[in-house]
């Protein structure tokens, strides 16, 4: 099959050069994606009529979440005393809104438990004076991390929403790499790193894969592309 360059997103690049291999991210466009969708549906609909034998398909965790029923209006969430006192100890990034907000902190306390959260915050609240950030991450774990809260520049109605990480990424990069034939990878990347949180295979190198998205092709804003097919230029 030959495949029909798709347009990158502004500001981002087609091609990048890893390990002294040129690979192609081609975006892929989908519509909005909901809850009443299932993922394998969203693949086999708009990645089925592109994908090659070689290719990998990265997956935005945030359209894998929304799919498994894991994001919720802030107007549904009811932050707690706690989750409110908590979020000043959260770095304020400019890339997203992470932790940074009640409805965020209310779903990661409900997600890793408040020990665990009280620990990050804890640790938090000591490294700040000198100077070193994103230890609340770190201690809260992945889990929380991949929450996602409402910003501006976020997907109708998802800039009104708060969604946990997926569920299972591995299971799901595993059953979707069973129906395309090919790699998979879930990915949670922005414009200030990459996480992969699964993949189908442990033959896919993870410094690889973020090597390949370090620039984020899928965008941070709109674009409205949480697909997207890597392909080694030949």
């Amino acid at each position: 099959m030959t495949f029909t360059p798709l347009t990158p997103n502004p500001s981002k690049q087609l091609e990048i050069d890893v390990r002294g291999s040129s690979w192609l991210r081609f975006p892929i466009p989908t519509h909005v994606v909901t809850k009443d969708d299932s993922i394998e549906s969203v693949v086999e609909k708009y990645v089925r009529p592109h994908v090659q034998s070689g290719d990998y398909v990265f997956i935005s965790e945030r359209v894998v979440a929304i799919t498994q029923g894991r994001s919720y209006r802030i107007t549904d969430i009811k932050p707690s005393r706690i989750a409110v006192f908590l979020v000043r100890f959260v770095y304020k990034s400019p890339y997203g809104i992470g932790l940074g907000s009640p409805w965020t902190m209310e779903l990661a306390i409900r997600e890793v438990g408040l020990p665990r959260i009280l620990l990050a915050a804890a640790v938090a609240a000591c490294t700040k004076p000198f100077g070193i950030r994103g230890m609340f991450y770190r201690v809260a774990g992945r889990q929380a991390a991949a929450i996602d809260g409402p910003c501006s520049y976020t997907l109708p109605p998802y800039n009104e929403c708060a969604t946990l990480g997926p569920k299972d990424p591995n299971g799901v990069a595993k059953r979707i790499s069973t129906l395309l034939g090919v790699g998979v990878v879930i990915i949670d990347a922005n414009d200030l790193g990459v996480d992969i949180l699964g993949r189908s295979s442990q033959d896919i190198s993870i410094s690889w894969a973020e090597q390949v998205f370090q620039d984020n092709p899928l965008g941070q804003s709109t674009e409205q592309t949480p697909l997207c097919i890597v392909r080694k230029k030949l």
